[in-house]
Parts: C-alpha cells; structure tokens; sequence
C-alpha cells in the first residue's frame, strides 16, 4: 500500500482518487475550496464536481498542500492554467524520491508549454508520468470498465503507476512517449468542440466522421513536429481518446461545441460550467504553437475564430469545405 495524493478534486481528479483507493492505497485529495473538502470528509461526496458518488473511507480531503505533499505518489489534476501556480506553492514539500504524475490535459497558454514541461521547470522529479486517454470521468466512478496509458521517458517509472492505479475494471498501458500522449490529450479537446458543433448544427455523421479523421491527422502532423512518434496518435491516447471526446454528452468540450451551435457565446457558457473546458485555452495556444513551428492546423484555427473572434459557427464549417483541394 502506497500513499498517493490527487492535488485537484475535480470530476478526474475525484475519479483518480476513488481509483487509487479501490486498489487499497491510502489517499489524500487536495482542493482549494473548503466546501469540497468539507463535502468530502463529512459526506463521503464530492457534491460540486462529482454529484451523486459514493467516495471510499480511505479517502481524506485536505485544503493543506503541505499534508497533502507527505505521499509516495503525487497525481496532478488541476485545469491547466493553474498548473504552474499550483506546482510552486506545492514544490517546496515535495519529498525525494516521490513520484510525479500529470493527469492534466492542456497546453500553458502563454508559453504553449506541455503540462510536463511545466511540472519539469518547478518541481525537480527525476522523470515525469503523463497519464492519458479515453477516460470520461463519471463512467469510469460508475465502474465501467475503461483504459489508459501512462507514459514516461522512464519506463520503469511508468509501470509504478500502472501497478498503483491498473485494476480489473481499469486497465493501465505504459508508452515511452510523453509527448505523444500529451499532445494527444491535449489537442483532442479542440476537435471535441469542432465535433459539438457539427452535432449542434445537425450536420450528420458523414461530416463529423471526416471532422474526427481529419482532426487526427492534424493532431498527429504537429504531435510529430515536436518529437512524438505517429503510432502513438493511433492508441488510447490519441484517436481513442478523440472518439470519446467528440462523441460523449458528457465531455465538456462537446458540449461547449454544441452550445456555440446554439447561438450561445463562449464567455456564457463557459462562466456557467463547474469544470473547465480544456479545449477553449488550449485552442488558443495551440494555434500560437502551429504557427510558431509552422504546421497547417485548419480546424484548430477555426475553432481558434469561432471562440475568439466571434466567427459564425457555420461559416467556419463552410471555410473549411472551401479549402483547395488535394490528397488525402
């Protein structure tokens, strides 16, 4: 039995908690809202992020990074933009030897950076753990059965928490390539919010399914300009967690998608949602990354206008159709 800390109780966070728990280890959730961790200890409920989920006796809320930083494990699920804040309020009682994981699926939006990039520059781990893929939060709390990878340059690392998390119902694959399955992760989001826009334009299946295929192979061309391998956009962490993205009612950035299509603006929809859309951030910097090492990234760069200047939604659809043409 190890101990492991989940620093973020959101819906991933909680369900990474309630994993780790079920496998017998002793848990620590850290948030910065007292009326979680209060719901939490006193209720057995993390009623603002994971409504209606019973959490395991072996879980303890905390407020504390300091109490939260006396573990094995430490699982990073913070939204992306307060990764960096996070990481250096908590660096300074990270023991040695504690293993260091990034749950977290986004790009640094000033800098365009990976979330392990970001953990590397503040905490002084000797490898990093990226985990990622198909996981919509409430299925897998509900038991169903689903799969992910954990990656690190360090295979050796990696299956410390593939052993720490895997179990009969959630099934652990270990990859050398962090920044495949980062950038998978992460990019994916922006694609979901094309493909809730198709969904909430009633545009069929046809054109979701060439959005989706598409949207890989941009995925995949800027995931290899910056060192990782093609067939890792091919797993779990790529199109595996594409199709879930594009295709659940319960993915946010579906949803943001699907509200956009309605005539809503970003700014309402997103002011009114719990959880954070990764997709609306990370379109921002990823754009700013494709540019900067110049990569053709079409449907990131409308979702890119859809969400920032304001571009009809349908028109961004057609602008897409109107490309020159050429092979596949």
């Amino acid at each position: 039995m190890s101990k492991i800390s989940i620093i973020g109780a959101g819906a991933w966070g909680t369900t990474l908690s309630i994993l780790a728990a079920e496998n017998g280890h002793s848990v620590k959730l850290w948030s910065y809202e007292e009326d979680v961790v209060k719901s939490i200890n006193e209720k057995r409920e993390n009623n603002k992020y994971l409504n209606g989920f019973q959490l395991p006796q072996n879980i303890e809320a905390t407020g504390d990074l300091k109490a939260a930083a006396d573990c094995d494990m430490m699982i990073f699920a913070t939204p992306s933009q307060y990764l960096r804040e996070t990481l250096r309020n908590v660096s300074r009682f990270v023991q040695k030897g504690c293993t260091v994981v990034s749950a977290v699926k986004g790009l640094e939006l000033e800098t365009q950076k990976t979330m392990s990039t970001v953990v590397k520059e503040e905490i002084p781990a000797k490898a990093i753990v990226v985990i990622s893929g198909p996981n919509i939060s409430k299925e897998i709390a509900r038991g169903l059965p689903a799969a992910t990878v954990a990656a690190c340059k360090d295979i050796e690392t990696a299956k410390i928490v593939q052993q720490a998390l895997n179990s009969k119902r959630f099934r652990v694959y270990t990859n050398s390539d962090v920044i495949g399955a980062e950038l998978g992760g992460a990019l994916k989001n922006v694609i979901a919010i094309a493909a809730g826009v198709v969904d909430g334009l009633m545009l069929g299946n046809n054109a979701k399914a060439a959005l989706m295929v598409r949207g890989i192979v941009e995925i995949m061309r800027l995931g290899v300009a910056m060192g990782g391998k093609s067939e890792t956009f091919s797993g779990l962490s790529g199109i595996g967690d594409l199709i879930t993205t594009c295709n659940s009612t319960l993915s946010r950035n579906h949803f943001v998608g699907v509200e956009i299509a309605k005539g809503r603006k970003v700014s309402d929809i997103i002011t009114k949602m719990y959880d954070v859309a990764e997709g609306v951030p990370t379109a921002k910097a990823a754009r700013a990354l494709s540019r900067k090492v110049k990569i053709e990234m079409p449907i990131t760069e409308e979702v890119y206008s859809v969400i920032y200047d304001g571009k009809d939604p349908f028109k961004a659809i057609s602008s897409l159709m109107a490309r020159d043409l050429k092979n596949e």
